[in-house]
């Protein structure tokens, strides 16, 4: 499997009888799963039935559904929906007596309301009816399965840029293990100069008390522990990544850990070689970081 992104975009046309129509899918990054569809007055029934079938195939994104829908031929046209337009009205007379300084609803305005002119489709008998809203609702499977495609060809683009952040890191893991098998050697040796410095008579000093300090604070300064943890992730990363699907989630997640890994090797680092490689640790996951949010 690859990676999905959660940006991309689908269009489906088609026809039936006298009506054509085109369906518009567009899909951006968000935490979880977002889909805004709006039919045309008179279909509103099918913007639930459409969202469930978006929900099974997309499991994060923003998906914006657009239906544009037209009827040709002598009978087409549009009609008020009476009902809807006193209710309207009777509305922005109440809204207006609770607030007079406000600007009076124009003719426009209200004609411009959802469900106040309605598409005239009186005519259309119950089969005609159902039958184009099944064709409707198939023409919005084939946009949406373009969708997946589309969003799964993004995902195989970013999945080339995330292993070479990944491959970088990797090589970065390298350069802090050789590093880090000289620092314990070089922390010792630079403690005991620094004493021998304060102290005049080292000889004074208890030999044994001595070694327990300096041994607790190689430990301090030991990473080999943050870089078994930083290498346990970028393999789980890799695993991930091999698995496909949606795996935005998990990812990010491991982002956070590689980071934290990364700050704990900065702060311990003695040695001006292992702070720069642990701040290029840092800046090449935040760079996968940012990529990482446009997975599914």
């Amino acid at each position: 499997m690859t990676l999905n992104s959660m940006t991309g975009f689908a269009r489906d046309s088609a026809d039936f009888a006298d009506w054509t129509w085109s369906w518009e899918l567009k899909s951006v990054n968000a935490k979880g799963l977002d889909i805004r569809l709006r039919a045309p007055s008179g279909f509103d029934a099918l913007e639930p039935v459409g969202r469930a079938r978006l929900s099974k195939l997309f499991s994060r994104g923003n998906i914006t559904v657009g239906l544009t829908l037209k009827r040709s031929g002598a009978d087409a046209g549009y009609k008020i929906n009476e009902g809807h337009l006193k209710a309207m009205l009777d509305v922005a007379k109440s809204i207006q007596a609770e607030t007079p300084d406000a600007a009076s609803l124009s003719i426009d305005g209200i004609m411009a309301l959802r469900g106040v002119i309605e598409a005239d489709d009186d005519d259309m008998d119950e089969a005609t009816r159902v039958d184009l809203d099944k064709k409707l609702l198939n023409s919005l499977d084939i946009a949406a399965k373009a969708l997946v495609a589309n969003r799964a060809e993004e995902g195989a683009q970013l999945s080339v840029v995330l292993t070479e952040f990944i491959d970088k890191l990797d090589d970065l893991l390298g350069q802090a293990t050789d590093s880090a098998e000289s620092q314990p050697a070089t922390i010792r040796a630079r403690l005991k100069d620094q004493i021998e410095q304060v102290i005049e008579d080292a000889s004074q000093v208890d030999a044994v008390r001595l070694e327990q300090e300096i041994a607790i604070l190689m430990t301090k300064a030991d990473i080999r522990e943050e870089l078994d943890r930083l290498r346990a992730h970028i393999i789980s990363v890799r695993e991930l990544m091999s698995t496909g699907g949606a795996v935005g989630r998990r990812l990010d997640f491991l982002c956070q850990e590689l980071n934290r890994e990364a700050n704990t090797i900065c702060s311990k680092a003695h040695e001006t070689a292992l702070t720069r490689i642990g701040l290029d640790m840092k800046a090449t996951i935040e760079q996968f970081r940012e990529q990482v949010q446009n997975i599914e």
